[in-house]
């Protein structure tokens, strides 16, 4: 059995980092017919491909004879590190970042049996097939250039990772204030359901002139070419403008109802209570208009990066929301 420098291994991170990346890439751009650069980084490398070519190569030392023993040990270990990596991620970015819950016999998502097997196969074949022609290739670098080239490729790959780690951290920044701001118009709308039919449909009236006018902008931004950058900002924006409706109709409510009803309830207990409800209604209002000018065009532009490179992303917290920005950058293709 060769033994390998520590950089040795490091190239062969990357290289099998790379061969996963072209695989994935190609693989999702058939399935969606349209070019897809897959991963989470934004450079042309899969790290869960590289560190599982590392994971089969170090766990099959003892078997590299025994093409079944190669096969089970590999698919072993491959799986558990595909589980721990999924469910680290999910963890602190509440996404999926590849989701098997439709699969058949998967666990929590994270693995499936029908990825195991490939992951069973992928083995043999890195042992016995692939791992060759890149172990000469590596072993003929002289070790200087081995070291120089590990050491460009780790600061390249760690300036990606912080980038993708921050975009990552936006998402998840972005879902939860969106389902917390979703949650918190429901509650208030609960609070004052008898609003009057006449701001009901105002609202709903100035809801659908929003759409058209979106719709407007959608075809002017076709006719124009313009970039899908652009239209995706607009859509942003459409969405925003939608929510800032929600909340001015609710402010209206509240201060209709401070001077219709509390006069006649000045001088009563349950005055004085409802008096307060509205104050801190009014305050909860304010803080939801804060809250969504805070959310940046940079913030969704970031969140357009990680989804277009994750088209199969999932979230169970955040499913809904996930989705609804999802869609938003499929009916811009």
């Amino acid at each position: 059995m060769q033994t390998y420098h520590l950089t040795q291994w490091l190239l062969f991170f990357f290289v099998y980092s790379f061969i996963g990346w072209i695989w994935e890439s190609c693989y999702v751009s058939v399935r969606k017919r349209h070019w897809v650069n897959r991963g989470f980084l934004h450079g042309p490398m899969l790290p869960i491909y590289g560190s599982g070519a590392l994971v089969i190569l170090i766990s099959t030392i003892g078997v590299r004879e025994n093409p079944w023993l190669i096969f089970l040990f590999g698919m072993i270990a491959a799986t558990v590190l595909e589980y721990i990596t999924g469910a680290v991620m999910e963890r602190l970015f509440h996404v999926r970042y590849w989701d098997y819950s439709r699969q058949k016999l998967n666990l929590n998502g994270y693995i499936c049996v029908s990825s195991s097997l490939c992951w069973g196969v992928f083995s043999v074949l890195l042992v016995r097939v692939i791992h060759v022609p890149v172990e000469r290739a590596v072993l003929d670098i002289p070790i200087f250039v081995t070291d120089c080239a590990a050491l460009v490729l780790t600061v390249i790959m760690s300036v990606d990772l912080t980038q993708s780690f921050n975009e990552a951290m936006d998402l998840k920044r972005v879902l939860v204030q969106l389902e917390e701001s979703k949650e918190q118009i429901k509650k208030m709308q609960e609070k004052l359901k008898t609003a009057s039919d006449e701001l009901i449909a105002d609202y709903k009236m100035r809801s659908e002139k929003l759409m058209e006018e979106y719709r407007a902008r959608a075809e002017e931004a076709a006719e124009k070419s313009r970039s899908r950058k652009a239209a995706y900002l607009e859509w942003i924006d459409m969405k925003r403008a939608q929510r800032q409706l929600q909340l001015e109709e609710l402010a209206e409510r509240v201060e209709s109802l401070v001077k219709e009803e509390l006069p006649a309830k000045a001088d009563s207990l349950i005055g004085e209570k409802r008096r307060e409800e509205l104050a801190e209604l009014k305050k909860t209002i304010a803080a939801e208009f804060h809250r969504m000018s805070s959310r940046t065009d940079r913030s969704y532009l970031h969140i357009a990066s990680q989804l277009k490179r994750n088209p199969t992303a999932a979230s169970g917290k955040f499913a809904d929301i996930l989705e609804e920005l999802k869609k938003s950058l499929d009916n811009l293709k």
